[in-house]
C-alpha cells in the first residue's frame, strides 16, 4: 500500500494561516450581520479542505452583500442627472417650484419625479410624456442661456422601458419632439444636453412647435424673465382630451399626443401669474393668455399651492 505524502511543516503553516484568515473574515462578517459564526473545529469538520471553505465563504459573502446592499438606481443616460429618487417628492430639486412646493397632482402608480440641472419633471408612464415640467428663470439664468444648441435626443434611462418614449416612437410620426423646458433657456452645456431627454418632449404639431409656440410663448417667456426683478417660475405641460386613454398615440410604444399645451408663468416679485393655452395644431395662432384661476379650472390642478396672487 502506497503511503500518503505528509505535508511539509512550511505547507502546514501556510494552510493554517489561510484557514485563520478565512475564520477572521467570517468573524468580521458575523459581527456585521449579527449571524453566529461556528467554532474553528466545526469549520474544519464541515469542510473537506481549504477549497470547500473558500467556496462557502464566497457564498456567505455574496448572500450577505445581497441582503445588505440596495439595488442601485439605473445609470443616467449621457447628459442627464441621476439625482432623483423617483418617489415623487422632488427632494433633490425643489428650487424649481414656488415656495419649494410642487403642484398638487393626484398620485398614480406610473408617476416618476425626475430632477435635472435646470428643470424638474413629473413623468407619466401612462402617457409616456411629462405631466408637467417645472423651471425657475431670472435675469442671471437668462443671461447665461447662450449655449450652442444640441440635437442629441435620447430615451431617459431612469424610466422603466415600458413607461418611456423612444426615438423609434417619433420616427415617421408626423410630429416634432417638442420641448417642454426649451433648449434655448438652458444656462449650461450640460443642462442643454439634458433638455433633449424624451421625458421632456411631447408629440407636437411641427408648425406649431417651430412657429407660434416658439415665438409667442417660449421666446416671450424668456424675454419677460430676462427683465423681471426676481425669480419667475414656469410650469409647462400637456392636456389630453377627453382623457389620456382616449387620446391619439404614435409609435410602437404608443406615446400619447396631447390635445392642448399650456405654459404657466408666475412672477414671484409681482405676485402675478398667467398661462398660455394652445391647441396642439399647425393652425394655432398666438392668443391672449388665460388667468391662473382659469388654468386651474380647465386642468383641475393646483400648480401654485400656498401662493397668494395679487389682485
Amino acid at each position: 500500500m502506497k503511503k500518503r505524502k505528509l505535508p511539509s511543516r512550511a505547507s502546514a503553516a501556510h494552510l493554517t494561516r489561510r484557514v485563520g484568515t478565512l475564520v477572521a473574515l467570517l468573524t468580521g462578517l458575523s459581527l456585521h450581520s449579527c449571524a453566529p459564526v461556528p467554532a474553528q473545529r466545526e469549520l474544519a469538520a464541515a469542510g473537506a479542505g481549504l477549497e470547500k471553505l473558500a467556496r462557502g465563504l464566497g457564498t456567505a459573502v455574496r448572500e450577505h452583500a445581497g441582503a445588505s446592499v440596495s439595488t442601485p438606481a439605473p445609470a443616467a443616460s449621457k447628459g442627464e442627472s441621476a439625482n432623483s429618487d423617483g418617489t415623487g417628492d422632488f427632494a433633490a430639486c425643489r428650487q424649481f417650484f414656488a415656495g419649494g412646493r410642487p403642484p398638487v397632482v393626484t398620485s398614480r402608480p406610473t408617476h416618476r419625479a425626475l430632477c435635472y440641472d435646470a428643470f424638474a419633471i413629473l413623468h407619466s408612464g401612462e402617457s409616456k410624456t411629462a405631466v408637467y415640467v417645472a423651471q425657475k428663470l431670472n435675469r442671471t439664468l437668462v443671461a447665461d442661456a447662450d449655449e450652442k444648441r444640441g440635437n442629441r435626443f435620447y430615451a431617459d434611462a431612469r424610466l422603466r422601458s415600458a413607461e418611456r418614449a423612444t426615438l423609434e416612437d417619433y420616427k415617421g410620426s408626423g410630429f416634432d419632439r417638442g420641448h417642454l423646458a426649451p433648449a434655448g433657456q438652458m444656462p449650461t452645456a450640460q443642462a442643454m444636453a439634458q433638455s433633449f431627454s424624451l421625458a421632456n418632449m411631447v408629440p407636437q404639431a411641427p408648425q406649431h412647435n417651430q412657429g407660434t409656440w416658439r415665438v409667442s410663448v417660449e421666446d416671450a417667456t424668456k424675454k419677460y424673465a430676462g427683465r423681471a426683478e426676481g425669480d419667475v417660475y414656469v410650469i409647462t405641460g400637456p392636456v389630453f382630451e377627453p382623457s389620456v386613454a382616449q387620446s391619439r398615440t404614435i409609435g410602437p410604444g404608443q406615446v400619447h399626443v396631447p390635445t392642448y399645451l399650456f405654459k404657466l408663468v408666475y412672477d414671484e416679485r409681482q405676485g402675478r401669474a398667467w398661462a398660455h393655452w394652445h391647441l396642439n395644431s399647425d393652425a394655432t395662432r398666438a392668443s391672449k393668455p388665460i388667468s391662473y384661476a382659469e388654468l386651474v379650472r380647465r386642468t383641475g390642478v393646483e400648480f401654485l399651492p400656498g401662493v397668494h396672487l395679487a389682485d
